[in-house]
């Protein structure tokens, strides 16, 4: 037998001690829910917040076009996009100090929403100026 598979035998025969989810798991489970929410939340309320599309037929009929974002709106998509991107960071912290075994997720999910919110911020700060 090789060495890898002596140590793949070894993992096998090794049992899983957890039995429940501890408290931090399950407040980072929340987290993870809480910060999705925020950012669909977030995507739908900049539907009604950025400047409408100046079409031809649109202009055409004379039907006036917002050019500006919404200031009320905008100030709450701040405010959302933020709280998610603090949700995400958290619960990646939380699972970074509580995970200790190479088979746990990496949850890639909690990356991408976290790098998602960051630049939709940037993008926010310099287009609604």
């Amino acid at each position: 037998m090789t060495a890898k598979s002596v140590r793949k035998a070894k993992e096998m025969r090794r049992k899983e001690r957890r039995k429940t989810t501890d408290v931090w798991s399950s407040a980072k489970i929340i987290m993870t829910i809480l910060s999705w929410l925020l950012f669909l939340v977030a995507l739908i309320m900049s539907y009604y917040a950025v400047p409408e599309k100046d079409y031809g037929v649109l202009r055409y009929y004379d039907i006036e076009i917002r050019q500006f974002w919404l200031t009320p709106l905008t100030g709450y998509l701040y405010i959302m996009i933020w709280l998610s991107a603090l949700g995400s960071y958290i619960a990646l912290m939380v699972d970074k100090y509580r995970s200790r075994r190479r088979s746990d997720n990496p949850h890639f999910n909690l990356l991408f929403l976290l790098s998602i919110n960051l630049f939709w911020l940037v993008y926010i700060l310099l287009k609604a100026q």
